[in-house]
């Protein structure tokens, strides 16, 4: 094999999305993807099965979101997310992995006191749920928390854009980073999120040529969710891909399965075979 051919097999088997290594994806294997230009996809998860399923697909880096507060458990917005359900359902997703990267989210109201109660927090989901790093919204107005966090050994993933936690001061679920104010505000915050020590940085709903010109600008990896093809990765919500959700599909998400049809379906036939006496049958049956 020649050297040439060395380095390839090397870079192949190093691959975030169909690599060969079997440990904990790191923060150091998201910088080397950066180096490389590779590409990598990431995903939510809130519970040790579907973790499972992701796990066994190869994706590098699981999201343990707040938006399971929309998704999973039935509130308007993601404000109401506890620390108490964030660490249950991370320690569930950590148990369900074996390679992912587990981030779980700071929720609203458990950092924005100050760096003291953000390392209190964090400190929570690395320590007892096991998750290998935080997320937490703002740029400038959360650079305090995010260099404690980093100083004190806990990796910080910084989130830009459209802030869910915000969507009361927002006004809305609306595109973010429009005109050349809003622009160069943005710029600076991904820069100073980066100087903080952020290992990463989401972009939500940011024009897709801003979100380009962030990645350029940075040295850590962007990972977009409705900011375009530019970015260094691509985060969805897990069940607004299957079309879970009520209401209409965000324009930003690409619709892969059709879970609800799918669930609705097996729901139906068992209750079939329930009132027509088909199951249990026999072979379902002890003696």
């Amino acid at each position: 094999m020649t050297h040439a051919q060395q380095q390839a097999a090397d870079s192949s088997s190093k691959a975030l999305y169909g690599g060969t290594q079997q440990r904990r994806i790191t923060v150091r294997d998201l910088a080397a993807a950066k180096d490389r230009g590779e590409k990598w996809p990431m995903l939510t998860a809130y519970d040790a099965m579907t973790a499972s399923v992701f796990d066994e697909a190869g994706i590098p880096v699981l999201l343990v979101g707040d938006s399971a507060g929309n998704c999973h458990l039935g509130y308007d917005s993601t404000v109401p997310v506890t620390m108490e359900q964030m660490a249950m359902m991370s320690a569930a997703v950590v148990r369900g992995t074996r390679r992912a990267m587990v981030v779980a989210d700071l929720p609203f109201g458990s950092y924005q006191e100050g760096p003291v109660q953000a390392l209190r927090n964090a400190t929570r989901l690395v320590k007892e749920a096991g998750a290998g790093a935080v997320k937490l919204e703002g740029g400038e107005r959360s650079l305090a928390q995010t260099e404690l966090l980093v100083q004190s050994g806990i990796p910080v993933m910084s989130h830009l854009g459209l802030t869910p936690q915000s969507v009361n001061a927002l006004g809305g679920y609306y595109v973010q980073g429009r005109g050349e104010e809003a622009a160069h505000r943005l710029l600076r915050d991904a820069k100073a999120a980066q100087d903080a020590g952020a290992f990463a940085l989401v972009m939500e709903m940011v024009p897709a040529e801003l979100a380009a010109e962030v990645t350029r600008s940075l040295s850590i990896p962007t990972i977009g969710i409705g900011a375009g093809p530019d970015c260094d990765a691509q985060v969805l919500v897990w069940t607004d891909m299957a079309g879970m959700t009520s209401g209409r599909m965000p324009r930003f998400v690409k619709q892969y399965a059709r879970l609800r049809e799918t669930l609705g379906d097996a729901a139906r036939e068992f209750a079939q075979d329930v009132v027509g006496s088909a199951f249990p049958a026999e072979e379902h049956t002890f003696h």
